[in-house]
C-alpha cells in the first residue's frame, strides 16, 4: 500500500496496523459518546462539548460551573491503572508521543485550574468498569460547584 505521509508518524509495518490506527478519532470517541449519553440520561445536561473558547478544549464542559471533564483513553493517555505496554515496533516514536500526550494533559489541567476550573479526568477503564460511579463523581463535582456559586 502507498502512503501519503505528513511526517508526523512512522510508516506502519503492516496494512492491518495502518487500518486500525487510521480508525482512531480525536473526539466523539465511543467512550466519550457513552459518557455523554449517560450524563443526558441522568439529567446532567447543559454541558458543551469541545468548546473552543476554553483552554485545553475539554471533552465536556459545564461552563457555568467551571467544570471541565476529560475522557481519556487508557492507551493514548497512558492510564496509571492499566499499565499498558508500548507498541512493539517504532517503540521510541511511541514512547516520545505518549510522553508528550501526558505532558500536554498536565499542562491543560494546570492552566484550567489556574483560571478557577475544576478538572475531572475519566479514564476509559473506569467508564467500562463502573459508569455509574463516573456519573456520580461528576454529580458530586457539579453539586460542589453549584454550592460554591451561591
Amino acid at each position: 500500500m502507498d502512503y501519503l505521509r505528513d511526517g508526523r508518524s512512522p510508516i506502519p509495518d503492516s496494512d492491518s496496523t495502518s487500518k486500525v490506527m487510521s480508525a482512531n478519532k480525536g473526539k466523539d470517541t465511543g467512550p466519550e459518546l457513552e459518557l455523554r449519553r449517560n450524563l443526558w440520561k441522568n439529567g446532567l445536561r447543559g454541558y458543551r462539548i469541545h468548546p473552543k473558547n476554553i483552554p485545553g478544549r475539554p471533552d465536556i464542559a459545564y461552563t457555568r460551573y467551571k467544570l471541565a471533564i476529560f475522557m481519556h483513553g487508557c492507551f493514548w493517555h497512558r492510564c496509571p491503572k492499566c499499565n499498558l505496554h508500548l507498541p512493539k515496533s517504532h517503540t521510541q516514536f511511541w514512547e516520545d508521543k505518549f510522553q508528550k500526550n501526558v505532558e500536554r494533559d498536565i499542562k491543560k489541567k494546570i492552566e484550567l485550574e489556574s483560571l478557577g476550573w475544576k478538572v475531572l479526568v475519566i479514564w476509559e477503564c473506569e467508564l467500562i468498569k463502573d459508569i455509574g460511579n463516573c456519573i456520580e463523581k461528576i454529580k458530586i463535582a457539579l453539586v460542589k460547584r453549584k454550592t460554591n456559586e451561591q
